[in-house]
This record gives C-alpha cells, sequence and structure tokens, in this order.
C-alpha cells in the first residue's frame, strides 16, 4: 500500500466515524430536547415594583394589563403572532434562559423603595421553565445582562404587537 493509500485508509477510519457519531448523537439530542417550539404552549410575562407585580402579559390568554404615564390601570387583548412567539423561543435559547437558576434576588434596598422585580415563564407540552428577577440581583454579571436582556426582548415584542394591533 502506498503512502497516499495509508492516508486516505487513516483518514476514512477516523473521520468518517466520527461523522457518524456527531449526526447519532447531536440527532438525538435535538430529537429529544425538551424545549421544542413545536411543543410551545404560552408566555407569561409579569413586572412590577417589590412584590406588586400589576403589569401582566399571557400569550395564553392574550390579556395585556399595564399602567400607563398617567397612573391608570389599561387592560387590553394583545396577540403575538407565530413569528413572535418563535423568535421569543429562538432568543431564550440564544440567551441560554433554560440554564437560569430559577430565582435571582438581591438585597433589599435599605432607602425604603422596592427594586423592579420581573417574572418569566416559558410553558411546554412537557417542561416549564420560569425566573423571578430582582433587578438588584447581585450575582454573575453576564447572567444579570442576559436576563436583563431577555426581559428587554420580551417587553419590546409584547410592545411592538401592541402597537400593531392599534393602527
Amino acid at each position: 500500500m502506498s503512502d497516499r493509500g495509508k492516508k486516505i485508509f487513516l483518514a476514512l477510519s477516523i473521520v468518517v466515524p466520527f461523522m457518524i457519531y456527531c449526526v447519532y448523537y447531536y440527532g438525538n439530542m435535538v430529537k429529544n430536547a425538551p424545549y421544542k417550539f413545536s411543543e410551545f404552549e404560552s408566555i407569561t410575562f409579569k413586572y412590577g415594583l417589590g412584590d406588586s407585580m400589576v403589569n401582566k402579559y399571557s400569550s395564553k390568554t392574550m390579556e395585556y394589563q399595564y399602567i400607563n404615564d398617567r397612573d391608570s390601570l389599561v387592560r387590553k387583548k394583545v396577540k403575538l403572532s407565530k413569528d413572535d412567539l418563535l423568535y421569543l423561543h429562538r432568543k431564550a435559547a440564544e440567551l441560554g434562559f433554560w440554564n437560569f437558576p430559577s430565582t435571582m434576588e438581591g438585597e433589599p434596598v435599605s432607602s425604603g423603595q422596592s427594586s423592579p422585580h420581573y417574572y418569566l415563564e416559558y410553558k411546554y407540552a412537557r417542561k416549564t421553565k420560569s425566573v423571578y428577577f430582582d433587578l438588584n440581583y447581585n450575582g454573575n454579571p453576564k447572567l444579570k445582562d442576559a436576563v436583563r436582556q431577555l426581559i428587554e426582548i420580551v417587553n419590546t415584542t409584547i410592545n411592538k404587537a401592541h402597537s400593531r394591533q392599534n393602527n
């Protein structure tokens, strides 16, 4: 056997089994993933100061409740499109939402004022993931930034859907 033939044989005996293994392993991982968009049911988003989470949105009931500029409670029906929900699902996956701790609370504010709190829940057919986030969270700064970014994305998407339906 020539040197070229030996190199081809060696490459095929290492690369081909590795590729087959990768396809098998990652194919099963994707197929059995607990958070698949095809099983997506709803998003629940709540926020407010302290324990008072007056601002709420549920994609299942399409109820959006918020306090406007004049401190009055507004209730509307806001429907997120399938594209909006897919975008939110992908952003959650991109930012690692499934690996966030379920509670991220910070130190109490000494001045007597309460800090903003957020609750975000993604519900699927087989699993539910929820995160309770305090803006005064003092943990990992990268984790805090990822949670804040996801909250901003969810809030922006809901507000865009709300403005689309009003126009």
